[in-house]
C-alpha cells in the first residue's frame, strides 16, 4: 500500500470536514445525494465521451498504481546489470545468453538477448528507447483520464449548483426553506471543487511521479545494456548505474546490501 497517497486523501477530506464543524456547520448537511449524482456521475459520462472504453478498462490497473507501491525493480537491475557486465569482461558476451533464464524483466531480457545477437549498437538503442516511449504513451493516458476528471468535477459542480438555484428562484413562495435551499444549492459546487483538489488531480500527479520512475529505471538499464555490449569496464558501469539510481539507492550501503541479496539478480516483471 502507497501510504502516502491514502494519508493524503485521508488528511485532505478531514482537513475540510473537521473545518467546517468547528464553524458550527454539521456533516449531516453536507450529504446531498442529488449533488452527488450530478457531480459523480456527470464526471464519469464525461470522462467516458472523452476517451476510447479500450483505454478506459485500464483504469483498476491506475487506481492499483496509485495506491500501491512500486520499485520498478531498481535494485535487482542495477546488480543484474553489474553482474553480467563482469561475467561478460571474463568469459565474453555470448556467455551471458544462459543467464538470461533467470531475468523476469521483459525489457531487460529483450536488451540483452540484442546484445548476445550481435545487433548493431544504435540499433540496440533505438529498439530500447521504442519501447520506453510506448510506455510513457500508455501512462500519459491514465494521467489524462485524472486530470480530465479533475477539469470536469468543477464545471459539473457548477452546473449542479445552477440547477439548484433554478429550483430555488422557481419556488420562492416558502420564504422560511429558502436559505435551506440556496445552502444545499451550493453542496454540488462543494463535491466538485473538492473531489478535483483533492482526489482527481492528486492522483494524477502521483501517477506522473510514477511514470517518470519507472522510465529512469528503463533509461537505467538501457544504458548499463549498451555499456555491456561496449565491453566497458563492470566499475565504470556501476558509477553510470549510480546516476541514474539516485534516491532509489541513497547510499553505497543499500547497493552493497542488495548485490548480495538472495535472488536479487533478476528484476522484478513490472512491464
Amino acid at each position: 500500500m502507497d501510504l502516502s497517497t491514502v494519508i493524503g486523501i485521508i488528511t485532505g477530506f478531514g482537513a475540510l470536514l473537521t473545518g467546517f464543524i468547528l464553524e458550527g456547520g454539521s456533516p449531516a448537511s453536507l450529504g446531498g445525494l442529488s449533488a452527488a449524482i450530478i457531480v459523480f456521475g456527470g464526471t464519469i459520462g464525461a470522462v467516458v465521451t472523452s476517451f476510447p472504453l479500450a483505454d478506459l478498462k485500464k483504469f483498476p490497473q491506475w487506481i492499483k498504481m496509485a495506491f500501491t507501491t512500486q520499485s520498478f525493480g531498481t535494485l535487482e537491475a542495477y546488480t543484474t546489470l553489474v553482474r553480467f557486465a563482469e561475467k561478460a569482461r571474463r568469459e565474453g558476451l555470448l556467455s551471458l545468453e544462459q543467464e538470461l533464464e533467470s531475468v523476469t524483466d521483459r525489457f531487460t531480457r529483450q536488451g540483452m538477448q540484442l546484445v548476445i545477437d550481435g545487433t548493431d549498437p544504435e540499433i540496440t538503442r533505438e529498439i530500447l528507447e521504442s519501447n520506453i516511449a510506448v510506455l510513457e504513451k500508455r501512462h500519459k493516458v491514465g494521467i489524462a483520464v485524472f486530470e480530465a476528471a479533475g477539469g470536469f468535477g468543477p464545471t459539473l459542480g457548477i452546473i449542479g449548483t445552477v440547477m439548484g438555484l433554478v429550483m430555488v428562484l422557481g419556488n420562492l413562495s416558502d420564504a422560511e426553506a429558502l436559505s435551506h435551499s440556496i445552502a444545499a444549492a451550493f453542496i454540488a459546487t462543494l463535491y466538485g471543487v473538492a473531489s478535483a483538489n483533492l482526489l482527481w488531480l492528486p492522483i494524477a500527479s502521483k501517477l506522473k511521479m510514477k511514470d517518470k520512475a519507472e522510465v529512469s529505471a528503463m533509461e537505467m538499464v538501457l544504458d548499463g545494456i549498451l555499456s555491456i555490449q561496449a565491453g566497458e569496464n563492470p566499475s565504470i558501469l556501476k558509477e553510470k548505474l549510480k546516476t541514474h539510481v539516485g534516491t532509489l539507492l541513497p547510499s553505497e550501503e543499500t547497493i552493497a546490501e542488495g548485490s548480495g541479496a538472495p535472488g536479487a539478480a533478476a528484476m522484478g516483471d513490472s512491464r
